[in-house]
């Protein structure tokens, strides 16, 4: 009999397998959450980045957009043109650079977004808070390390 091409005995020893399970059943409860506002995963990423970086008094692009959230430059953009439509964020020329475009959240993006962060961040509490304290640490330290050592 052929050896199977599998590196692993058992799918539960296959660390990205595990990590698209997690992502998966995590990504669900947003869903789940989310679309009674008639909003994206993506789109609540864009608008939490965005009110992230003007609380911070940072003009938000589209670049920064991509590189703090990690989403494909086509993703963003469509999100951004469907926000624009929907009056939750406003897009203009950046002041000085005019190949860039500036990105506001409108007062409805604002109380739209400050009414989604809190409830994301219970899911998140609710999800991971199965683990201890102790391995959410760890767990926080490395999804970090393989964020930051991918290169994007």
């Amino acid at each position: 009999m052929k050896k199977p091409p599998f590196g692993y005995d058992k799918p539960e020893e296959s660390p990205g397998f595990l990590l698209w399970q997690t992502t998966i059943t995590w990504q669900r409860l947003i869903k789940k959450a989310l679309d009674s506002y008639h909003i994206s995963h993506a789109q609540f990423v864009i608008l939490a980045v965005t009110l992230w970086f003007q609380n911070k008094s940072q003009e938000v692009t589209q670049t920064l957009i991509i590189r703090q959230s990690k989403l494909d430059k086509m993703t963003v953009s469509k999100a951004l043109k469907q926000l624009a439509a929907n009056g939750l964020v406003k897009r203009a020329e950046h002041e000085e650079d005019t190949r860039a475009k500036s990105v506001h959240l409108t007062k409805k993006g604002k109380e739209l977004i400050a009414k989604l962060v809190p409830i994301v961040e219970k899911i998140d509490e609710d999800f991971f808070g199965i683990l201890k304290k102790s391995h959410r640490e760890s767990l926080l330290t490395c999804l970090n390390d393989l964020v930051i050592n991918q290169g994007q």
